[in-house]
């Protein structure tokens, strides 16, 4: 392998995410007001479909809404419903990295095109969710995109501290983890940097985070653990119709404060038992917040040897309760908060325990 070669995905990042949406109105507004991001495009390249591109900071998301039989789109939300069908990846060179990842085995889907000053090729990911390799032009504004229109397009005001895609969480079918991890490592020059197998109650999960090698492309894919009894991963590749994209991650720098902006625009978040920040003193000790915020906000706190995180899940609006939204604080920690799952599980057990005997007098829960 000719040293060009070798490194022609060093230089990998998030370049934006595609969402096909059924209707695009709500999906924009929940993304404006909701969160904070603003429009800075709208497409002009097709009949077939309505596009527009909102961003915050790092963060760009192209929102598609297919309006002919023909459009690629229509099959996507007939089999999955709103979904991620694009994590697009900028490269220093898009043709370079399209084959490239086409001679290490990767499928095709677009040949390199040139059009704006962008240069763009497609591959196929997991499931249905491609690869777009974008290249952009010297000079360009990071929300522009080729064949959109940003001219008199607002920008987010910046009322929400949001600065860029953390990670995506990954739901894959039994099996098809470890094919998926050697996909990215073996094509993309990828590495394993964490695994582990959760396990809560008579459930678990396998999970591996890739990470590209600039370290700015993170992606959790989880399977489920058909030796155990079915859970939220098997509720998932249910109701989406196979393997997919369950949450995006996105980072803040005070998320006490941002949530609070986050609920106050309206958007939902997962509650948190309050046994769980009574028994967080036997964990841990906060060292960013303070415990009764957490409370207050059902803030998720979890350490390891590097350092703290903080998070919260939003709850998922999609019709089949399949994709959701993450916010995370990382205060020096590397990891992805997988203490949280045993931690709630724990709370939620002494809860039921509780209000079990509260019912039925003192004695062993059932």
């Amino acid at each position: 392998m000719s040293s060009f070669h070798a490194d022609v995905f060093s230089d990998l990042t998030v370049d934006h995410v595609v969402f096909y949406v059924s209707d695009l109105e709500s999906k924009a507004r929940v993304l404006t007001e909701g969160f904070g991001l603003g429009v800075v495009g709208v497409s002009t390249a097709s009949d077939s479909s309505d596009s527009r591109a909102l961003a915050s900071s790092d963060i760009l998301v192209v929102l598609s809404e297919p309006r002919g039989e023909n459009h690629p789109g229509t099959a996507y939300l007939d089999q999955h419903g709103d979904g991620v069908a694009d994590i697009a990846l900028g490269a220093p060179d898009a043709a370079a990295a399209f084959a490239e990842a086409v001679r290490r085995g990767a499928r095709p889907v677009s040949e390199p095109v040139e059009q704006d000053g962008f240069v763009t090729a497609s591959i196929m990911g997991f499931g249905d969710v491609v690869h777009t390799f974008v290249q952009r032009p010297d000079g360009g504004r990071r929300g522009d995109l080729p064949a959109f229109d940003s001219s008199g397009a607002p920008r987010a005001a910046g009322e929400v501290d949001l600065g860029k895609i953390d990670h995506f969480a990954v739901c894959l079918e039994a099996g098809q983890l470890e094919p998926t991890v050697e996909f990215y490592e073996q094509v993309l020059d990828f590495r394993t940097i964490f695994e582990e197998r959760i396990v809560v109650g008579a459930q678990a999960m396998l999970s591996k985070v890739v990470q590209s090698a600039s370290g700015h492309v993170t992606l959790t894919l989880i399977e489920p653990d058909v030796t155990r009894d079915s859970g939220q991963i098997d509720d998932f590749l249910k109701n989406h119709g196979g393997a997919g994209v369950q949450h995006i991650a996105l980072t803040t720098g005070d998320i006490v404060r941002t949530v609070g902006t986050l609920g106050e625009r309206g958007i939902p978040f997962l509650s948190t038992p309050g046994a769980y920040y009574d028994l967080l003193v036997e964990r841990m000790r906060p060292d960013r917040h303070e415990v009764e915020d957490l409370r207050r906000l059902s803030l998720l706190v979890d350490e390891d040897h590097d350092g703290q995180l903080y998070q919260i899940f939003t709850r998922s609006a999609h019709p089949r309760n399949t994709y959701f939204w993450e916010v995370i604080e990382r205060a020096g920690a590397r990891t992805f908060g997988s203490g949280n799952i045993k931690a709630l599980y724990e709370a939620v057990e002494q809860q039921r325990n509780a209000a079990f005997e509260a019912e039925n007098g003192s004695g062993e829960a059932r």
